[in-house]
């Protein structure tokens, strides 16, 4: 029982931390907390619903079609809501996140009300049995894309001339406008590819959580705690964070109290934030004054 606990903890840690990698990625580049993305990550799995089983595309052009679409809207919301406050207090960025996620939510609810739909399995094939440990070909698939989601964005800021100069961008942002870095068009695309990464969650996870409105809203304390917990900005960190939370959720509500499992991703932000503001892996800042 033990085994498959943990095979099952590490499965829904990596639905946190594949959301958990998203808001990472965009506050890595550019410094705002997402904190409409359960929103987008909601969005995207209707999306590929929408052109799956109601018009009735074929899966691989359904998942790219959901992608491009969030990838406009992800651009869009930052060109024509974001930027025009961009440069006042951070308190109006974030709110201005949290209204989109209510607006998306309640266009979704206005389509679906509270239905709960069931998304068919990306693979559709017999669950495997390692020992004790049973493994759906979703399970497998949902801890692949988080582990290939890290890697690509990983060498992506360590390793490529973009990725460096994105967080240039984000850290000096006008200094990196001085030497001609276009500041606006890198915020721009990153809003764009991050939404990009909600709708792949979205497709990973929608077949195991189902689909419905709120779905997102309830994932997104997790990914937060995760993004918290791991240090803000450590792609690495979020990681691990989202992965040690959902073994911790499976581990305390199976030997101690179900309970816990609503309640630990709470207990991890304000522990974190009291004991080690910085996450396991985050860098401490100093700021000359």
């Amino acid at each position: 029982m033990f085994a498959q606990l943990v095979t099952s903890g590490l499965v829904q840690g990596s639905i946190y931390a594949v959301i958990a990698l998203g808001m990472t990625v965009l506050f890595r580049s550019t410094g705002v907390v997402h904190f409409g993305y359960g929103a987008f990550f909601m969005a995207g799995a209707f999306a590929v619903y929408v052109f799956s089983q109601v018009i009735g595309l074929a899966f691989v052009v359904a998942f790219l079609a959901a992608v491009s679409v969030l990838v406009v809207l992800g651009m869009a919301f930052e060109r024509m809501l974001v930027r025009p406050i961009a440069h006042g207090p951070h308190v109006a960025v974030a709110m201005m996140t949290v209204a989109m996620s209510y607006l998306l939510t309640g266009v979704a609810r206005f389509f679906w009300g509270q239905e709960v739909l069931r998304m068919p399995p990306i693979i559709d094939a017999p669950p495997i049995f390692i020992g004790s440990i049973v493994l759906t070909a979703q399970d497998l698939l949902i801890i692949g894309g988080c582990m290939a989601l890290v890697v690509a964005f990983f060498l992506f800021f360590a390793r490529t001339k973009l990725g460096k100069l994105m967080q240039a961008a984000s850290q000096v942002p006008r200094g990196a406008a001085l030497v001609g870095i276009n500041v606006p068009g890198f915020h721009m695309a990153m809003w764009g590819v991050v939404a990009g990464i909600a709708a792949v969650a979205g497709t990973l996870v929608a077949p195991v959580t189902m689909l419905y409105p709120d779905m997102g809203a309830h994932l997104l304390i997790k990914a937060f705690a995760a993004m918290t917990f791991g240090g803000f900005g450590n792609l690495g960190g979020a990681v691990l964070g989202g992965l040690i939370i959902g073994l911790a959720e499976q581990l305390s509500g199976f030997y101690i109290s179900t309970a816990l499992i609503d309640i630990f991703a709470y207990l991890v932000i304000i522990v974190v934030l009291i004991v080690l503001p910085n996450g396991i892996l985050g860098k401490k800042e100093a700021t000359r004054v």
